[in-house]
């Protein structure tokens, strides 16, 4: 990869042992748990690691927190918190196994400032009010901006990870919100995106609702 490209490019050495210290974990755990797809092992460091990591470029220097939606095998929750350990990071994950990875790659990378973990569906989880709110892999769009808003501050950033099929999400997802989508190309795939998005607000006589199941 272009080092211009690649969000790992100038980290430190201690940054980077972290991040190995999570993988070799993820590793040990995916034998008892599912955390990610198996064909998706052999190639972790760039199809996870990176395609997480490249999201603190996009991290406003001035937040001080933030909120990670699904939490899962720890993606990109958990790589930020590697990387950015001065946020205060909260990881919303309803499977217990999985929170109990996170737990445990937290006291193994050795970070001072550990992730809250909140063991919740994430329409029942309480309020964070965080700065930026993340989710990858999770559910679509419209589904995303339903659950962000309980734990999002108003001037809150939201960073989704989307695949292929984003632009549609979009205009699905303008049907019952009012939102202007910045999408950044992803450096992993290039069909994918990282969309950023600002203030939103419920489209006019729509009520979204919070309370639908997410994508497996």
């Amino acid at each position: 990869m272009d080092p211009k490209r690649d969000p790992l490019a100038d980290v430190s050495r201690e940054t980077r042992r972290r991040l190995e210290v999570f993988t070799e974990t993820l590793q040990r755990w995916q034998k008892a748990i599912n955390l990610v797809s198996r064909s998706t092992l052999d190639g972790i460091w760039e199809r996870h690691i990176i395609d997480s990591a490249q999201v603190v470029r996009l991290l406003p220097p001035e937040a001080m927190t933030l909120a990670d939606l699904g939490s899962g095998g720890g993606f990109p929750g958990m790589v930020i918190a590697a990387m950015r350990p001065d946020l205060q990071i909260t990881l919303i994950e309803s499977d217990a196994r999985k929170a109990a990875f996170l737990g445990e790659v937290g006291r193994r990378m050795g970070l001072e400032n550990q992730p809250k973990i909140a063991i919740s569906r994430i329409e029942m989880a309480p309020p964070v009010a965080a700065d930026i709110v993340t989710a990858r892999a999770l559910a679509p769009l419209g589904q995303l901006l339903a659950w962000a808003q309980r734990h999002r501050k108003d001037n809150a950033i939201c960073l989704f990870h989307k695949g292929k099929g984003w632009s549609t999400e979009v205009e699905e997802a303008k049907k019952e919100w009012q939102f202007s989508p910045e999408p950044v190309a992803s450096v992993t795939d290039r069909d994918a995106v990282i969309l950023r998005i600002g203030p939103y607000r419920a489209a006019t006589g729509c009520s979204p609702n919070a309370s639908d199941t997410p994508l497996s």
